[in-house]
């Protein structure tokens, strides 16, 4: 009795795994052991910067209100405390677009909160 291989599955399989690998350099997109493990590799890489994108961008926020502030004599952390208080609820990535494209209307929101 001939073996029975699953050939058309397992292609299928490697060749999802190899047009994955498409771009990477030499055997990692040729060879399917060693793109597959670069292939997994790169998907932990995705799954972590995924999260790690989030803090990056939180940082850069952050960064950017500072700058503004401290054109109108006042530091980040002075103006988040003073934005509490007077609940304004306003989140960092909006402060940030104000800071960044709309300074009259981030000056607007630091005269407000003095």
């Amino acid at each position: 009795m001939p073996r029975s291989v699953n050939a058309v599955a397992s292609r299928r399989r490697r060749k999802k795994v190899l047009n994955m690998a498409k771009g990477y350099w030499g055997s990692r997109s040729k060879v399917f052991t060693i793109a597959k493990n670069t292939v997994e590799k790169g998907l932990q890489y995705a799954y972590r910067d995924r999260k790690v994108k989030k803090r990056e961008f939180r940082g850069l926020w952050i960064q950017r209100i500072n700058a503004g502030a401290r054109q109108h004599g006042i530091s980040y952390s002075q103006l988040i405390g003073k934005l509490a208080t007077a609940n304004i609820g306003l989140n960092r990535k909006v402060l940030a677009d104000l800071a960044m494209n709309h300074p009259a209307a981030f000056k607007a929101v630091i005269d407000a909160v003095k």
